[in-house]
């Protein structure tokens, strides 16, 4: 008996005691069977994951060595480094340096597991300006979206979270603004920051309460919430980009056993390889540098990580005057807009799209083939201007940075990026919505003529015309697959007998928001309207095939045969069909 049939014979019996106990048979052949389509696209999701295993991995190493506890103590006088010996600081502070310094491999996963945090937020947010461009949040995956969204607000939760532990003074100056956001919410924002801190800032219980959030609470949210993720995906099928033999009921790829799990594994491994490579090489966060908490030095580069300084930005931009006392308690609307209105607006818009979208359009089919952004521009001019809020808030944030290194007014940078917040976001909407309809009208050309080839003949009645390479089925199915939207239509506002019409407001409401989408759109190419390009090409290709004319001065391709299936077309066919120019 050979080895492989030996481990066969031994693995059956357990196997068997599985499925008969818990079905679990049953289920993975039908997973071994779901088939994934093959795009890198798709890659953005999984780098999320991976990111998020080694995190895992690397904090449950970090949790055996750190103290989460704000009791002061005086860092010992024989451990590393020598600028931090005989200085007092917390016991959250000092486990973070004995961890850095004396833990053997302590720096490196220190290191891999911040690199591993900032991978999964960007990851987290490329996968999800995917999905929301690609219209992937269409039905039925509306709750999956919100779940994707829950799980970006999560991400961002953990990595504040952890970030505030080591109690230095870069975590510490954020505490202190999380601190004043809570404060300046009217009513409850007082009892926030007793509920946050357990007293007066800093008090001695935020860092083991933050430590319970970063390693209990948050995780097994994520976890749950990624569990369900992914069944989601399974039971809903994948989405997939359109082309030739794809359609709304199938999908063309690979099965997960054994093509998409050795890739997928594979793939897991090169993203562990490349954060062990950047903990091991790139220094991040070296908090012996900054020192314990202590409010009073804060100089230039006070940064957070990058997914939170579109909230540090927001609270430079706000100019500090809006502030006011009403009946004796304070409204603080200069951190009261930037930290929470802002953030709350942009952030809102995001998660409620899907719903917003689908309440303009009635739109109730389920939708499994991917919009190429460029055919829902309004959409894609949304999303391009809040990714331009997001990174004028993110400028402001390094404000101080930009002035001392471009040697620049760090007043005239600030007021700059207040007007440019203002008027960007709407600048790039417009200029994103126009290129899109432009590059509709091009694939519209496209379908109808061809590619153009920059040969021009001279027929024999002296009529000049351009020879245009024929699409490829594919890239003619590409063009012309999808439906363009309609402006919503709504009932009479009163029925038969003149009674008004229950809902009517709301109905009209919802068209004029209908008019805001779709009013500016191109139809794509028809059928009739292909069939008649069809044949206008192959009458030319006919003349061309008799003969052209043969002056070369004029025909440089004279004498050579008109090549088979070229398209041509005259400057009198894009006058009576404007829209394909």
């Amino acid at each position: 008996m050979s080895t492989t049939s030996l481990s066969k014979s031994k693995a059956a019996p357990v196997a068997d005691y599985l499925d008969r106990r818990t079905g679990v048979g049953r289920a993975v052949k039908e997973f071994a069977r779901k088939v994934f389509p093959d795009h890198w696209s798709f890659l953005l999701g999984e780098i999320a994951l991976y990111s998020f295993i080694v995190l895992i991995l690397s904090g449950i190493f970090l949790t055996m060595y750190f103290v989460p506890s704000m009791g002061h103590i005086t860092y010992p006088m024989d451990q590393l480094p020598v600028t931090m010996q005989g200085v007092g600081m917390s016991e959250a502070f000092a486990s973070t340096l004995y961890t850095s310094f004396e833990v053997r491999g302590g720096l490196l996963m220190r290191q891999i597991h911040h690199w591993a945090a900032l991978l999964f937020m960007a990851a987290i947010v490329a996968h999800m300006l995917r999905v929301f461009f690609t219209g992937a949040f269409r039905k039925p995956r509306e709750l999956n979206y919100v779940i994707g969204f829950t799980l970006l607000i999560l991400g961002l939760l953990a990595g504040f979270s952890g970030y505030s532990l080591p109690d230095d003074v870069l975590s510490g100056n954020g505490l202190r603004i999380a601190d004043g956001v809570a404060r300046s919410i009217p009513i409850i924002g007082s009892y926030l920051s007793l509920g946050l801190f357990g007293g007066e800032f800093p008090g001695m219980d935020i860092v083991p309460r933050l430590f319970t959030v970063h390693i209990l609470i948050v995780p097994a949210l994520i976890l749950a919430l990624v569990t369900v993720h992914l069944i989601l995906v399974v039971v809903h099928k994948h989405t997939q980009y359109p082309g030739p033999g794809k359609t709304e009921k199938n999908v063309v790829g690979y099965p997960v056993l054994p093509v998409y799990a050795a890739k997928a594994g594979g793939f897991f491994f090169i993203v562990f390889g490349f954060l062990a490579l950047m903990g091991a090489l790139i220094s991040i966060n070296p908090v012996w540098a900054h020192g314990p908490y202590d409010p009073t030095p804060v100089g230039a580069g006070a940064q957070p990580d990058w997914y939170m300084l579109f909230l540090e930005g927001s609270l430079r931009l706000m100019p500090g005057w809006p502030e006011f006392v009403i009946g004796g308690f304070t409204l603080s609307l200069n951190i009261l807009i930037p930290g929470v209105v802002i953030p709350g607006i942009l952030f809102g818009l995001l998660a409620t799209w899907p719903f917003i979208e689908s309440a303009v359009t009635k739109d109730r089919g389920e939708h499994h083939l991917l919009d190429r952004p460029r055919n829902a521009p309004t959409r894609t001019g949304v999303g391009v201007a809040i990714i331009t809020a997001f990174m004028i808030l993110n400028i402001a944030g390094s404000n101080d940075i930009v002035a001392t290194h471009f040697e620049l007014s760090i007043n005239g940078i600030t007021w700059a990026l207040r007007i440019l917040f203002l008027v960007g976001p709407f600048l790039a909407f417009m200029l994103t919505k126009r290129i899109c309809l432009n590059l509709q009208r091009r694939d519209r050309e496209l379908a109808l003529h061809g590619h153009e080839t920059g040969r021009i003949v001279r027929m024999p009645t002296g009529e000049f015309l351009e020879i245009h390479q024929p699409l490829t089925d594919e890239e003619r199915w590409i063009l012309v697959q999808h439906d363009a939207d309609r402006l919503l239509e709504i009932d009479a506002p009163e029925d038969e007998n003149g009674v008004r019409r229950p809902g009517y407001g709301l109905d009209r409401a919802l068209q004029r928001v209908s008019r805001f989408f779709y009013e500016d759109r191109v139809e794509p190419a028809n059928p009739s309207e292909l069939a008649a390009a069809q044949a206008a090409h192959h009458a030319h290709d006919g003349e061309l095939a008799a003969g052209p004319a043969d002056d070369p001065a004029l025909n440089p391709a004279a004498g050579e045969p008109a090549a088979l299936g070229v398209g041509a077309h005259t400057a009198a066919e894009e006058r009576n069909n404007p829209d394909a120019s």
